[in-house]
Order: C-alpha cells, then structure tokens, then sequence
C-alpha cells in the first residue's frame, strides 16, 4: 500500500533553488494516491531565511548566497559535507500533526547519534538536536494542503566556518558541531543509510529506496 512506503531519492550534490522548487511543485501536484518520499542531498554553500527570519541575524554573509525560503524558522547553513534530508509526507494520511512529526524527526537523529556514542538531545524551545548544547542539526518545516516538504540538515563533515556568519536559526551565539569532530563517521555515504532507516522506523513507513 501507499501509505506504507517512504521512496528514498538520492540526489547528490544539488543547487538550492532547483531542489526547493521541486518539492513545491510534487507537493502542490500530489493526491492521496501519491507516494511520500525522502529526497536525500547536499547544497553548495547558501543561507536560506525563513518566513519569519529577520535580516539582522545575517551577520556577514559575504560571497555566499542568501535565498528567501518559505520553511518557518530562521536563517541557517547549507554546504557540502552535510547530510539534507527532505520528507514529503501526507500529514493527512498519516494522521500525524507538525509538532510529532518534528519529535519524529529529532528522536531519529538522537538514535543515529547514540549508535555512535554521541549523547544527543532536543530542545521543546528550539527545534534541532544539540551536543553539549552545540547545535549538530537543524530542523525547518512547511506543510500546505496536508502535507509537509522541507525537513532536516545534519552537519557531518563540513566547513563550520559560514555559521559564523549568522546568528544560527536566530540564536545569537550558538555553538554549531558535526559528527566528524564527535568521533563520529566523517562520511555522508556512511551515515545516511542510517539516517533513512531511523526516519522510516519513526515514521512506520516501509522504506523503498529508489534513485
């Protein structure tokens, strides 16, 4: 059945924009016999502001580009070296609303982590899942006509450097980490099989990979 299965897409390396216009364009489009999927990718360097982002926490963005998204949250951090993972998911169907698919989301990251002996937490106050109260992903969401599209970034093995430049999702002053510099697999190849098979396990969904 539907419902059952979750289409796991690897996407590469892939511009922002293109990708962001694409889970737009499958979510205005899909019906209730429509498949959720799980797109899997990594951005070149961006920022990305949300709806509610405020300018001021640009710092210093410098060369790298700044795109105006419709997620909620604040501004982040995309790069090579981190894992992005999309779920576009009929809420409706799933009977699931925002705020447990966020603690869905959170707790697979936290299981991921704690398989590499990482102790990992979330934050009722600040979506994401922080290590020693160091940020190691983020978490933005849009959800429209039932069902959701955007979702989760997990620093793996990146240059930290640009979230310097930004006060991260809105928090003047918190510390970014990766699992690289945890003790954890420095390679994306690594950790996203785990991270799909978490998110289906959290999700019920029989997971169907598919390029």
């Amino acid at each position: 059945m539907v419902a059952n299965h979750l289409l796991i897409r690897q996407l590469g390396l892939s511009e922002y924009e293109r990708i962001w216009r694409r889970m737009q364009q499958l979510t205005d489009q899909r019906d209730a016999t429509t498949p959720d999927e799980l797109w899997l990718v990594e951005h070149p360097p961006v920022f990305t502001l949300g709806m509610n982002g405020k300018p001021e926490h640009l710092l210093d963005p410098g060369h790298i580009p700044v795109i105006d998204i419709d997620r909620g949250g604040q501004v982040t951090y995309h790069g090579p070296g981190q894992l992005v993972a999309y779920l576009l998911l009929d809420l409706k169907r799933r009977k699931l609303g925002v705020r447990a698919l966020v603690e869905k989301i959170e707790q697979a990251i936290i299981d991921l982590l704690a398989d590499y002996d990482i102790e990992a937490r979330s934050r009722r106050d600040a979506p994401g899942v922080y290590v020693d109260d160091k940020k190691i992903a983020a978490l933005g969401l849009r959800v429209r006509r039932g069902c959701s599209y955007h979702g989760l970034a997990l620093n793996v093995n990146m240059d930290l450097e640009p979230f310097k430049r930004i006060n991260p999702c809105g928090y003047a002053g918190l510390g970014v980490t990766q699992l690289a510099d945890l003790g954890g697999p420095d390679s994306i190849d690594t950790v996203a099989p785990a991270l799909c098979a978490g998110l289906a396990r959290q999700l019920g969904r029989i997971s169907h990979h598919r390029s």
